[in-house]
């Protein structure tokens, strides 16, 4: 690393973008944000990408290098938090008058893609997590805290978010029963989304990753605490940037040692984004079209049903549930599924039913019959 970044007694390790030897292109530029920025570029602005956040002030990485950003004027007042830049996120920025060592952020550029959950607390309120990535590592231990049912919520929000998927099912050298682990991965995730079978510890199976860490390419880091995600981005970054801690032995269960999202340069060129880990992960009302994809299975039944809106619970003619009975459709993936379905409305009937009537139909509401 390059030391650090302080400002207003906050401090970041540097993420070693000099204006030497950095690229627009090697940070993810492509014409489709050069066409958005042109429309806001003013003299003395320039474009940014988000590396790191701490309330108002981010790390930037640029072809100016790494610099200290405030957002500034009507971003700054109008909106909601979530038309704040997020990490990964393309800014346009500028040198603050009289002042060389921070910049301000005037806009935001579109985002091709972005993954977001709702925030925490009461309030109904989006957090985006990251912003403009290509693939998204779903990072799950297959120690004693492997979970599918957590996986289900992670892909509904992935598809949701327009980014590619990629299981990555890390401590291969814990696991006893790979057979058993592959047969549940594959019934929940279907053969179009990649697994990749990896020790990070190890560094085994590491090169399966590489087709997705491409120069310029952004793969984000998602999993609860203790799957491994910091071991992996040290693995991948060829040194111990990131901070690990041992699992428990008893329910492998960990802790959080990445505290901050955080945007990193691989050696190889390719964008990684590592996050904290998100044992609570609660849907946000886009994750309506990524259901329909996880539990694909499920919406193709409901199509037999013989209500239209049916809602799989005492209907006569359901479908599914008879399905669930014949032994058709596992009965924990149909809970799982009648879970998610009940959050998402519950989500829609606090956000008012304007947003409900444009939104993608869910089995159970008034499906169409193929």
């Amino acid at each position: 690393m390059s030391g650090a970044i302080q400002w207003r007694g906050l401090t970041w390790p540097a993420g070693g973008v000099t204006r030497a030897d950095v690229e627009l292109t090697t940070l993810g530029w492509n014409p489709e944000f050069e066409k958005a920025f042109a429309a806001l570029a003013r003299e003395g602005r320039f474009p940014a990408r988000v590396a790191a956040e701490h309330k108002h002030a981010y790390v930037l990485f640029s072809e100016e290098g790494e610099l200290v950003g405030e957002v500034v004027g009507r971003l700054l007042k109008r909106g909601p938090r979530s038309e704040l830049p997020a990490v990964g996120d393309w800014v346009v920025a500028g040198w603050r008058r009289g002042d060389r060592a921070r910049v301000d952020i005037h806009a935001v550029l579109p985002r091709r893609t972005r993954f977001s959950r709702r925030a925490a607390g009461e309030r109904e309120e989006e957090q985006v997590v990251a912003a403009n990535i290509d693939f998204v590592f779903l990072v799950s231990g297959l120690d004693a805290d492997f979970s599918p049912r957590r996986m289900e919520r992670y892909l509904a929000l992935v598809e949701a978010s327009g980014a590619r998927p990629v299981i990555v099912l890390n401590k291969t050298d814990l696991c006893r029963d790979r057979q058993e682990r592959e047969a549940r991965v594959r019934a929940l995730a279907g053969e179009a989304v990649p697994v990749c079978w990896v020790s990070a510890l190890r560094g085994e199976g590491i090169e399966a990753l590489a087709p997705y860490l491409r120069p310029g390419s952004t793969v984000a880091l998602l999993g609860s605490s203790g799957v491994g995600k910091s071991t992996l981005a040290n693995r991948l970054l060829g040194e111990e940037r990131q901070a690990t801690a041992a699992t428990r032995t008893e329910d492998g269960k960990g802790r959080h040692t990445t505290t901050r999202r955080e945007l990193l340069l691989l050696p190889n060129g390719g964008l990684l984004i590592d996050t904290p880990g998100m044992r609570e992960l609660q849907l946000w009302r886009s994750a309506r079209e990524g259901l329909l994809a996880v539990f694909p299975e499920i919406v193709e039944l409901a199509r037999s049903c013989r209500f239209r809106d049916c809602r799989h619970e005492a209907e006569p003619g359901c479908a599914v549930r008879a399905a669930v009975q014949a032994g058709a459709l596992a009965a924990d993936r149909f809970r799982a599924f009648c879970k998610l379905r009940e959050e998402l409305e519950s989500l829609e009937a606090v956000g008012g039913r304007r947003r409900r009537r444009h939104a993608p139909k869910l089995p159970g509401r008034r499906i169409m019959r193929g």
